[in-house]
């Protein structure tokens, strides 16, 4: 066995993802990639190797500083790589950008007449039925 850690394992215990195969899944979308090149999940990751991933739409770029088995607790985690100020960056202007964007909900000006509005849209004039003599 070598001494490297699948690329798979190694998302999964630094809790990029919640399971592996979820882990596969994206790297088979083509979301993973290791010092600027397409992996597969059964790549041997080793100790300096830069990831660039996609969480949904965050964009990461991260430096590998350890190699773990085991998914342990998030501190753990969090130690077995080092996000590129870059990332950090890009990261941080990206969640600033979603803060000060207008809630969705607030930009609808006209929803679903009311029955009020309904009856004056009809206008049904001096007509008691809706055929047209």
């Amino acid at each position: 066995m070598s001494d490297g850690l699948r690329l798979d394992k190694w998302l999964w215990a630094a809790r990029f993802y919640k399971t592996r195969a979820l882990a596969v899944e994206e790297i088979g979308k083509g979301r993973v990639t290791i010092n600027g090149q397409a992996a597969k999940a059964s790549r041997d990751m080793k100790l300096g190797d830069v990831v660039q991933l996609r969480q949904g739409v965050i964009q990461r770029e991260v430096v590998v500083r350890g190699l773990s088995h085991v998914r342990g607790p998030a501190p753990q985690a969090q130690a077995l790589y080092e996000e590129t100020a870059a990332s950090v960056a890009a990261r941080e202007k990206a969640a600033e950008q979603r803060r000060m964007a207008p809630e969705p909900a607030q930009t609808i000006t006209q929803g679903r007449p009311t029955k009020q509005d309904r009856r004056r849209l009809a206008d049904w004039g001096d007509r008691w039925s809706a055929e047209i003599d």
